[in-house]
Parts: C-alpha cells; sequence; structure tokens
C-alpha cells in the first residue's frame, strides 16, 4: 500500500489561501483522519491529493512519484464523497464492476471482483438492486466497495458519513475501519466530527485556518496536547486563567484571579508566568476544600450529570456527576479540586484567549 506525502503545499485562490505550506507524511497502510473546523482547509487538502485540486505551490508524491500534476483518473486513488455518486440506472454489481469495466477488463473477471467487494461490505444479497432501493448508510458501503474494486491502493474519504443518520454513522464508521484494515489498505479520512476521528483513526491531523496545528494519535491529542486549541477542540475542556505562583520539587501551583491555588502537570513555566490551564470535566471533582463555585445549570447527559457551575475567579467550571449519585442544587456552592496529572498549563495567548481557540 502507498506512502503519501506532501512537501510544502499550499493553495490559494485569488487572495484567499486555502491551504499554506503543509508538510505531511502518511505510511503504508496507516488510517488518518484530517479534522478541523469547517473551513479549515481540510477538503482542499484531500482534493490536492486526489488530483482534483493542483496545488499553488509544493508537490504529493505517492510511493516517492511525483504526481502532482497527474489527473484524478490516473491516480489510483478510490474516493468516496459525502454526496453518494453512486449511478442510479446501473445495479449494485455493475456499480462495483464499474472500475474494471473502465480498464476494459473481461467480464468475469468484473462480477469477480464486484462480488468479492460487494460481499466484503455485506451487500453480495442485494447485488441486482438499485441504488434508490437502498437506505443511505447502504449506498455509502456500495460506493465504498466500488472505491475498493476499481483497484485502488488509497482510499480518500470525504465527510463519507456526514449525510446519514446518527446510528447509521457509529456502525458504517467502525465497519470502514474493519474492512480498510483487513485489506491493509492506506486511508486518509476528512471530517469535522472529532468523536467520528477520535474513534477510526490511527493518527489525527488536526487543522486550523489552512495550517496543520497538531498531528498524533487520538488518546494523546486528547490526554495531553500540545496546543491550547487542540485542548478545546477535540472533546471538551474548562479553561481557566492564572499565573504561575510557586514551585516545590513535586508540584508546580498556580494561582486563579480569586487567590486560590491549583497543582498541575509538571510544566517549564516560570513563577510570576500568565498560563491558562485546561482540565477535561471529568477530571474534576468536589471536596470539602478548593475552588469555590456556585452550581449554575445541571444537564442530562445519558450516562451522567453535567454540572455548569461559576468559580469565585470568575472562570466557568464543568464537572460530571455519575447518573446514580447525589447531585446538588442551582445554586449551591461546591468546592473543586482537579486531577493534577490531567491540568495542563499552556502560555496565555498574546492574542487572547478567545483569539486562539475560535474555530472561524
Amino acid at each position: 500500500m502507498p506512502k503519501v506525502s506532501l512537501e510544502n503545499i499550499s493553495m490559494r485562490f485569488g487572495d484567499i489561501t486555502a491551504v499554506s505550506n503543509i508538510d505531511l507524511v502518511i505510511k503504508d497502510g496507516e488510517y488518518v483522519t484530517i479534522l478541523g473546523p469547517s473551513g479549515c482547509g481540510k477538503t482542499t487538502l484531500i482534493k490536492m491529493i486526489s488530483g482534483i485540486l493542483v496545488p499553488s505551490e509544493g508537490r504529493v508524491l505517492i510511493d516517492g512519484k511525483d504526481v502532482t500534476g497527474l489527473p484524478i483518473e490516473d491516480r489510483d486513488n478510490g474516493y468516496v464523497f459525502q454526496n453518494i455518486a453512486l449511478f442510479p440506472h446501473l445495479n449494485l454489481e455493475k456499480n462495483v464492476a464499474y472500475g474494471q469495466r473502465v480498464r476494459d477488463r473481461p467480464k468475469d473477471k468484473q462480477k469477480e471482483v464486484s462480488h468479492r467487494y460487494l460481499e466484503l461490505v455485506n451487500m453480495l444479497d442485494r447485488m441486482q438492486m438499485l441504488p434508490g432501493e437502498l437506505s443511505g448508510g447502504e449506498q455509502q458501503k456500495v460506493a465504498i466497495a466500488r472505491a475498493l474494486a476499481s483497484g485502488s491502493r488509497l482510499l480518500l474519504l470525504d465527510e463519507p458519513l456526514s449525510a446519514l443518520d446518527a446510528r447509521v454513522r457509529v456502525d458504517l464508521r467502525y465497519d470502514i475501519r474493519r474492512l480498510v484494515k483487513d485489506l491493509g489498505i492506506t486511508v486518509i479520512h476528512v471530517t469535522h466530527d472529532q468523536e467520528e476521528a477520535m474513534s477510526v483513526s490511527d493518527r489525527i491531523v488536526l487543522m486550523r485556518n489552512g495550517s496543520i496545528v497538531e498531528s498524533d494519535a487520538p488518546m494523546n491529542l486528547y490526554r495531553s496536547p500540545n496546543n491550547i486549541f487542540t485542548a478545546y477542540f477535540i472533546g471538551e475542556t474548562n479553561l481557566l486563567l492564572g499565573a504561575v505562583s510557586r514551585r516545590d520539587e513535586k508540584n508546580v501551583y498556580v494561582m486563579l484571579r480569586d487567590g486560590s491555588e491549583v497543582r498541575v502537570k509538571e510544566t517549564p513555566f516560570k513563577r510570576h508566568d500568565a498560563v491558562v490551564l485546561s482540565v477535561r470535566p471529568e477530571y474534576v471533582y468536589t471536596a470539602n476544600e478548593g475552588l469555590k463555585a456556585e452550581v449554575e445549570e445541571i444537564i442530562f447527559m445519558g450516562t451522567y450529570w453535567r454540572i455548569r457551575t461559576t468559580a469565585e475567579s470568575e472562570d466557568k467550571v464543568e464537572y460530571n456527576v455519575p447518573i446514580d449519585n447525589d447531585l446538588p442544587c442551582i445554586g449551591d456552592v461546591v468546592y473543586l479540586v482537579f486531577n493534577r496529572k490531567m491540568t495542563m498549563a499552556y502560555e496565555r495567548p498574546r492574542q487572547g484567549l478567545e483569539e486562539a481557540i475560535k474555530l472561524e
């Protein structure tokens, strides 16, 4: 399966720079998800990899071969779009066989390949049906089978699940992951859905404003992100303003705006450095003393309750309560403590916190 290398890739549309100076290597057989908010450049990037767009600068290499100017039909890639693009007048068998047909393969070979990939997506028993007789999820399975049956060495998925119902999306994303791993195919998957990215990827590439913010395994991006935007965009987190107040052999302390101190994970910041703390709601607990806060809202989340508070430090802090535990009441005062090992400190952004984490 192919290795994909992007070398200093940029794409401009007039005065607008959609993608800027991206260097990225995707290994053989790796499942990489390009994640980011709408307008961040992720779809532009996958279109340059596929050959739909030619970059303004830089090169696209597949297995070391420069394919930057090569048309999409000559790249041997499978491309699955957000909008399902099956031929409505052809049955499933002929839809999936289409790639073999345009390569002028023998009819028995076309049928053999079509049946093999329809079986892989559990649609062989419906091969005589037309696309319009299927659900959206079933149609997208066939679209994936068609992409693979064309002999593609690289599978490109451009928001392939976003048009489907929530339950179908969940089931199909696991089916895709299982299928491509069984086949050993290299996959580049574009999505704005962080849960989708977290659950299927070997690695997530997070984009913002046309550039890569951070790239790592899903668990690393969730538990110990290097960038404050990553902490904010992936999952949910509380962000609190403070400054490093003191250090000892084992701990670093950050003073919040109300004068209270919080222990945080080891950090290189020095005393008086202005920082932003990030701690996810599942690592915030109540205690007999700690950060004083008032309960403002209680939200049922299915398997737990989400408690929203405003602290005396003026920070908004959320924490979770197991579904069977006792709940506070709105207006109650609670004392909050943070899991030290899961409380990250970041340099206070010079442009301001809101500007550093905004999605556009």
